[in-house]
């Protein structure tokens, strides 16, 4: 069956992936209704997907900073909660992960040890923290043991580079600790989005792991999906960027998932439409039209990939400032058939880096007395998110 068991949750093998400053309530509540139109044209009466919120900061949630409890406000209509959490103390995760459940706030939370980005992994966080098997297995025990039931997952990437690879030491003690599932992007911490996502390391771990295995990595249409579960056996599929300005993608994703051949290619009139909606949705959410269209400028600028428009058309939307001046500059497009050009990879891929971390970090898979002093400090500069 086409579908994911976390703990006492049964959903559709499509998730989508936690994105900062993307996933937010207004767009996930696009991808649902886009995943839930899926499964009504597939004839689907259950759960359509497991829509992630963005990464959420466990010291700031701890602290309870406006913005962070802005962050994992709930779309009110999403049959299931889930929340992904980034934290680097064991304690401090523990004391989240019973916010979280004690307050009722999430019915699945995740953990990221898969963020590339330098200003995390110089501190020891994202993808650099898997590799010091002490603190890794500190924060998912101390997760679990918090959660009061609550499914908890995680994701993670292969490994800071193809000589320091940590996933599967990863996955052996997150099932241990009692974690239900885990998903593997299938890149290194250095590649970041480089290259091409090797997807045999997500087979690897789907035959070493009893636990369901999910695989990220280079899906951006139904056939990309497929032709992952064919090549890796994995239990389900996780799309991040190419989701982006195409929340569409879900209805092709969930279709699929259930034997369905229908697949959305809206045209721009339709594409405005959906612009528009999320506008509305991003309002109401921040409760400040700026706002809202200032958060919206980044998404106008994927949903816009492929249409032919023309430069200072694509500057003015996106520049828009109100409701009303984004629905004027649409308006005046003329419309026209979905271009084959807006599918493919999403954002950019830049090339592979340098490893960003700390000093003498790959000395051992222990921390050091000096490390765990200074592991307090990862998480100080991403609070809210």
């Amino acid at each position: 069956m086409p579908e994911l068991n976390f703990g006492n949750l049964t959903v559709t093998d499509v998730v989508l992936a936690p994105m900062a400053g993307v996933t937010n309530p207004p767009f996930r509540r696009l991808c649902r209704e886009a995943g839930e139109l899926g499964a009504r044209q597939a004839g689907y009466e259950g759960v359509s997907g497991l829509y992630v919120c963005e990464m959420v900061t466990t010291r700031a949630l701890v602290e309870r900073h406006p913005e962070t409890m802005r962050m994992v406000e709930p779309d009110p209509e999403d049959p299931i909660r889930s929340i992904q959490l980034y934290g680097v103390e064991p304690k401090t995760v523990g004391a989240a992960v019973k916010l979280l459940a004690d307050e009722d706030r999430a019915d699945h939370i995740d953990l990221n040890f898969g963020c590339p980005v330098p200003k995390v992994t110089r501190k020891g966080g994202g993808a650099a923290l898997p590799w010091k098997t002490d603190l890794f297995t500190e924060i998912v025990t101390a997760a679990v043991d918090n959660s009061g039931g609550i499914p908890i997952t995680i994701k993670t990437r292969i490994g800071i580079d193809g000589d320091h690879q940590t996933y599967l030491d990863a996955g052996r003690i997150a099932q241990d600790a009692g974690v239900v599932a885990m998903a593997l992007h299938g890149r290194t911490m250095a590649q970041h989005y480089s290259g091409k996502a090797d997807w045999d390391t997500i087979a690897t771990l789907v035959d070493e792991l009893d636990i369901p295995v999910l695989g990220n990595g280079d899906l951006f249409t139904a056939d990309d999906a497929d032709a992952m579960r064919e090549h890796t056996g994995c239990a389900g599929i996780v799309v991040g960027r190419g989701c982006q300005g195409r929340p569409w993608i879900f209805t092709d994703l969930v279709a699929a998932s259930h034997g369905s051949t229908v697949r959305a290619r809206p045209s721009f009139r339709e594409v405005s439409a959906i612009i528009h909606r999320h506008a509305e949705y991003s309002i109401d959410h921040f409760g400040d039209e700026g706002r809202a269209m200032r958060e919206m400028r980044k998404h106008i600028t994927w949903y816009l990939k492929g249409f032919a428009i023309g430069g200072e058309a694509r500057r003015d939307l996106a520049l828009v400032s109100t409701l009303a001046e984004l629905d004027d500059r649409l308006a005046a497009i003329p419309d026209q058939e979905y271009p084959d050009a807006a599918d493919g990879p999403r954002g950019r891929a830049g090339s592979e880096k340098k490893p960003h971390l700390p000093e003498f970090w790959l000395d051992s898979r222990q921390l050091s007395p000096e490390q765990s002093l200074k592991i307090h400090a990862a998480e100080l500069g991403i609070s809210g998110g």
